[in-house]
């Protein structure tokens, strides 16, 4: 059954407005660039489906020191976090043992887990015509991936069973941990977004309005940013500069992001004072979620 209710935060409390949503990946393989990281655009793909936005990814190696204090952090916040990778069970796999201990929880064969495991294990028996040895060196060793923070929850895995886990923070946010593997991580982050942050779906509608604007300095557009966003505090103004575009050539996007309502007022006074400037424009864009 789905829990679409507000999860409490760290005093009980409907947590009614929607966290920052963020991403982990471990792994020495990204930072050496032997694997392209591949989560990123699918965790934005999957957030904006449903109303929602990435607000940081942290990149962090094969080094329990920095992987503990990256999601000790996380955890002191209300943040909602997808964590890929290192979950495993061979010497280099260190996140379960590292959400441990920044969460200062031992670490505990879950039940559940346990039998999911031995499931998969009897599934692989089956297939290879051979008998399922629940005490094998193999077996017992493969037990190691159900070994996890005390109080964690399982996380099911649709493609092969062996599960991540969920973890409560201090600070009131949770941690979904789940395989580097894409074809195994999507959807198992789909999963955690169904069932734990239905609540925050399509809550916030917001929109991001630009135009392209040419023959013209950051320096000369920057006071208007700055009026803009003190005029409509929840907006952003954002500015991206292009000089080798292959259609458009050198050119500024400038545009305003945030709150439906909010935009809308915030892109008539800024189109109002690009005119008023004499800008050259360009395409508009719009774009919603």
């Amino acid at each position: 059954m789905k829990n679409n209710s507000a999860p409490l935060d760290h005093k009980g409390a409907p947590q009614a407005v929607s966290p920052n949503f963020g991403l982990i990946i471990v792994g020495d393989e990204i930072l050496s660039g032997k694997r392209a990281d591949k989560h990123m655009p699918k965790v934005i793909e999957l957030l904006a489906a449903r109303g929602l936005a990435l607000s940081y990814a942290h990149y962090v190696g094969d080094d329990p020191a920095r992987i503990t204090s990256t999601l000790r952090q996380v955890f002191a916040t209300a943040d909602t976090v997808f964590c890929c990778g290192g979950i495993g069970a061979t010497p280099d796999d260190h996140t379960r043992q590292c959400a441990a201990q920044a969460l200062d929880q031992p670490l505990a064969l879950h039940p559940e887990a346990a039998e999911l495991i031995r499931e998969r294990m009897r599934d692989i028996a089956r297939e290879e015509g051979k008998p399922f040895e629940p005490e094998s060196a193999d077996n017992l060793h493969r037990l190691n991936m159900g070994t996890i923070p005390q109080g964690a929850r399982v996380l099911p895995n649709p493609y092969n069973k062996i599960p991540g886990f969920t973890c409560d923070g201090p600070g009131g946010g949770m941690v979904h941990f789940v395989p580097g593997f894409p074809v195994m991580a999507w959807p198992m982050i789909e999963w955690a977004l169904e069932h734990y942050c239905g609540a925050w779906f399509h809550q916030a509608p917001q929109t991001e309005h630009s135009v392209l604007v040419f023959q013209s300095m950051e320096s000369t557009l920057t006071p208007l940013m700055v009026q803009i966003e003190a005029a409509f505090p929840q907006v952003k103004v954002f500015s991206l500069p292009s000089v080798d575009h292959p259609v458009h050539g050198r050119h500024i996007e400038l545009g305003v992001k945030g709150p439906t309502q909010e935009v809308t007022k915030a892109w008539d006074m800024l189109l109002e004072a690009l005119h008023k400037m004499g800008a050259q424009l360009g395409p508009e864009m719009v774009r919603s979620r």
